[in-house]
């Protein structure tokens, strides 16, 4: 039903918030808290490294659990983080709140994913999905601009305000909307984690976590790029993340009719932003309207990321969806810590205008492992059919 998946979508948008969210005001919670902008950036990085170090553990963990009470349960954890981030508290304590909601974010993407095509036909299965991760790009198209918006109004701390709000609001409809949906059959975790020792899988992976981490170098600190690199306020980076945001579901819609045509041809097609996105940023130079044009189209081939990277491991271990789909959220939150990690340091040692060449050098590995997989699952086909 694509009631269950719009449901999935409106928590992601609270999840994509949530996290997400404090990339637009990282250089104000830098200057509040009197740290240097990589160091602001572990306020990222830190909830993408517990989300990939924890992420798979949990959701086998939670596989038996009736889906709505994880739903709920994952939610509420987001906003119980809004309202304490919100009264700015000392930098720990923030670090911890922002924390603690990680361990529960891939598995609450797992499971809205997993309600979302359970009663759907094969053929509708990626385009619901798609439906679901549109909550990337809406989050990226209203409330992340929104929050960096009232950020830049008042301060920082309304933009958790935001981020709790939305929250709650997900929070209400799981609840009122969602029914209870038990566990029927849970399968056995060795036949979960048979899909570890499966090379097409495991090539899969890496190709996810090249990815993420090459979009994250730079995109961890899109407004501390947009404001030094091309010279734009706090207002201005708002309505880039606008732009960037609306493109983003035009191009996650595209990319969900794509992924039921040609899995591995779409997820090459974005792929290649984070190769093209740098040579055009340099060439729009300091002009506005080229830049503007860049954002538009670095927004198109970014958006869909997760969703690629999900559909493309998922391809490679059918049988075990829910158990991919959190190694997918785990391994790309790894690509995100490692991104923003490299990014921060790229930013102190070298300078902002260095972090889209430093992403495609991630780039070109991650097509390296989509080669390899084809490789290897050409070579497995000719062998079947030597063997016939």
């Amino acid at each position: 039903m694509k009631k269950y998946a719009y449901i999935g979508c409106l928590g992601f948008v609270a999840v994509i918030t949530t996290e997400f969210g404090i990339i637009g005001i990282l250089p104000q919670v830098a200057e509040y808290y009197k740290i240097s902008i990589d160091k602001a950036g572990y306020l990222l990085s830190g909830f993408a490294l517990v989300i990939a170090l924890t992420g798979p553990f949990m959701t086998l963990l939670t596989s038996g659990i009736d889906r709505k009470k994880i739903m709920l349960a994952s939610i509420f954890m987001f906003l119980i983080t809004g309202i304490v981030s919100s009264f700015s508290p000392p930098f720990w304590l923030l670090m911890l709140v922002r924390i603690l909601p990680a361990f529960l974010q891939p598995v609450y993407i797992a499971t809205a994913l997993s309600v979302a095509i359970s009663q759907a036909d094969e053929s509708k299965k990626n385009e619901l999905m798609s439906i679901v991760f549109n909550g990337v790009a809406i989050a990226m198209v209203t409330t992340v601009p929104f929050a960096t918006w009232i950020s830049g109004l008042w301060s920082w701390e309304y933009s958790f305000m935001i981020q709790a709000l939305v929250s709650l609001i997900a929070l209400l409809t799981i609840y009122f909307f969602l029914p209870a949906m038990p566990v029927k059959e849970k399968k056995s975790y060795g036949s979960q984690v048979r899909i570890l020792t499966q090379s097409p899988f495991i090539l899969s992976t890496l190709a996810n976590f090249f990815m993420i981490t090459a979009w994250f170098c730079t995109y961890s600190y899109f407004a501390e790029y947009l404001g030094k690199g091309k010279g734009m306020n706090t207002s201005m980076v708002s309505y880039m993340l606008l732009l960037f945001g609306i493109i983003g579901i035009l191009a996650n819609w595209i990319a969900g009719k794509m992924l039921n045509k040609n899995i591995t041809g779409t997820m090459a097609l974005f792929l290649s932003g984070t190769i093209l996105i740098p040579i055009l940023l340099y060439i729009s130079d300091g002009n506005i309207w080229a830049t503007m044009l860049v954002i538009a189209v670095w927004g198109f081939l970014y958006s869909p990321s997760f969703l690629n990277a999900s559909t493309y491991m998922i391809s490679s271990a059918p049988h075990a969806l829910e158990f991919a789909n959190s190694l997918a959220t785990s391994f790309g939150n790894l690509g995100v810590t490692l991104g923003t990690t490299v990014g921060g340091w790229i930013i102190v040692t070298k300078g902002v205008e260095y972090t889209p060449w430093l992403g495609a050098v991630f780039g070109i590995l991650a097509f390296l492992m989509m080669m390899l997989r084809s490789l290897l699952e050409k070579r497995s086909q000719q062998l079947a059919s030597c063997q016939n």
